[in-house]
């Protein structure tokens, strides 16, 4: 069991504890994209190592210890993602893969002086926090746009799912971008489509779309 599968896991286990704890194998193994099987023995693994509790037809959760590499490895992640958007040129669509690939390999002193080459950014280019070197992470009280009622206006604060490239692109050319302003003209009923103005013009959005653009209410 090398590192890289370890912190994998771990980062994983975290992220989907954020809407289900405890966390079932199989949304493990959906996430991971491998065998129910395959997840259970590893989770025995970092059972006997400490780094999660784990009891059958329970689910799982991380330990301290757990939850500490989790949350390094997340750090690691969202600031590469900044680091390459903001410095290097790369679009918001392109670097979760390679910020996957990187954030096992760089040391805390590469990682502290690219915090403060950004200034210590607290938000990653898809609107979600970075957690700071101690483990803490700013909490913004936001809601998918779907949730949102006619009339209804805010800031685009995150996109939720941020791994999906094709998704990635066609909210850019609708302009639904962290820090937009945004306000909903129409709500088509039965999970139809939402109409907004964004950045003075009238946008179409489908709902499933919608659902991962996180609104901060104003």
């Amino acid at each position: 069991m090398n590192q890289q599968a370890i912190e994998d896991y771990l980062k994983t286990i975290y992220l989907l504890e954020q809407t289900e704890s405890p966390v079932s194998t199989s949304r493990i193994a959906e996430a991971r994209q491998v065998r129910p099987s395959s997840v259970t023995n590893m989770v025995k693994r970092l059972y006997d190592r400490d780094l999660v509790h784990y009891r059958k037809h329970y689910g799982v959760t991380l330990t301290d210890e757990g939850q500490v590499i989790a949350l390094e490895m997340l750090r690691h992640h969202r600031l590469l993602e900044l680091y390459l958007t903001q410095e290097l040129g790369f679009g918001w669509d392109e670097v979760h893969e390679e910020a996957d690939a990187l954030e096992h390999v760089i040391s805390e002193k590469l990682e502290e002086r690219i915090a403060a080459l950004l200034d210590h950014p607290q938000f990653d280019p898809h609107g979600k926090p970075i957690p700071a070197r101690d483990g803490t992470m700013i909490e913004v009280d936001c809601q998918p746009l779907t949730q949102l009622a006619q009339g209804d206006s805010g800031i685009v604060s995150r996109i939720d799912d941020d791994t999906n490239s094709e998704l990635l692109r066609y909210l850019e050319q609708l302009g639904l971008m962290p820090g937009t302003d945004i306000q909903v003209t129409k709500v088509t009923p039965f999970d139809g489509p939402i109409t907004a103005q964004v950045n003075n013009e009238q946008i179409v959005v489908g709902h499933k779309a919608a659902d991962n653009v996180y609104i901060k209410k104003q």
